[in-house]
């Protein structure tokens, strides 16, 4: 069983301070795909005068703007990083970067047609254009902090955490979480791509991981090997519901997800058919035509 954190302090708009060099603030947008909200962090000395970097900014929510003003006031903000371009993560970007200066760094943002969009609450920022595109390993530094890029795509093909080095945590956006699985949303998610980069984040041994939705992950080495072992049964499930006779990823749902909010049900179908893909990519399974969620696949 994955340990998942699901408990912990926090008010929507309120700075907290969450460790040396950490700050958050927590947006007030709720739902089944953003836990209690998007958190928005702030990375650098809390006095006045420092220059600070900002992660993830989230939704167009005139509150939460305000409310990150108000965080930084006294600081300079040199850098915005955004980890991707879902709409609860990336779309205050530039208003907020043009009240503060900074300069916005991200991925590039994926070819629009290759969105999920509909079957998400996660559709992507459409206008979304950062000042530097990132490919993953730039450094970005500040007064007493050094961040590093690290290229997790799976989750969004442009997914980008962020390393904190000073305190070895990673900035892992949704590519993990410590409230829930992750979804992985064909055809900008990948599975294959996501258990890839999983293994990155598993071998850098990190101290302490800070998604960007719900509670850090403290003891990130047990829950990350749960975390990855989850996704191996899910994937040895898929094949056994396509040996039983199910063929699309919506007729398996209602047996793999029995006990999950149906809220979740379009959103673990486009998860199915990522594992569906990805079998078909090793040789485990066939399709019939174009991968999607119409198509039908068989066991080999």
């Amino acid at each position: 069983m994955i340990p998942f954190v699901r408990a912990f302090d926090f008010a929507h708009g309120r700075l907290d301070q969450v460790s040396p060099l950490i700050q958050r603030v927590i947006a007030n947008n709720p739902g089944p795909f953003t836990f209690t909200g998007t958190g928005t962090y702030v990375v650098g000395r809390p006095e006045a005068g420092a220059a600070v970097a900002v992660i993830d900014p989230g939704p167009l929510d005139q509150a939460h703007l305000d409310a990150l003003l108000e965080a930084v006031e006294g600081r300079t903000v040199s850098h915005v990083l955004v980890t991707h371009t879902h709409r609860d993560h990336a779309p205050l970007a530039r208003p907020f970067a043009e009240r503060t200066g900074a300069t916005i760094l991200a991925a590039r943002p994926p070819a629009r047609e290759t969105h999920a969009s509909g079957a998400l609450d996660e559709e992507e920022d459409a206008v979304f254009a950062p000042d530097v595109v990132l490919t993953g390993g730039e450094v970005v530094e500040g007064d007493g902090w050094t961040m590093e890029a690290l290229f997790t795509p799976g989750h969004a093909s442009n997914h980008m955490a962020f390393v904190l080095r000073e305190e070895k945590a990673l900035f892992s956006g949704d590519h993990v979480m410590g409230w829930a699985t992750t979804v992985v949303a064909p055809p900008d998610g990948n599975m294959r791509d996501y258990m890839t980069s999983l293994d990155v984040v598993i071998a850098r041994d990190f101290a302490t991981l800070w998604p960007t939705h719900g509670a850090p992950v403290t003891e990130p080495g047990p829950f990350l090997a749960a975390y990855r072992e989850h996704r191996l049964e899910r994937e040895a499930q898929v094949l056994a519901r396509l040996e039983a006779g199910d063929r699309t990823a919506a007729e398996m749902v209602p047996m793999l997800y029995a006990a999950v909010d149906r809220r979740l049900w379009p959103a673990a179908s486009l998860s199915v058919l990522a594992h569906l893909v990805k079998l078909a990519e090793d040789g485990a399974a066939t399709v019939s035509g174009q991968p999607g969620l119409a198509a039908e696949f068989s066991p080999v």
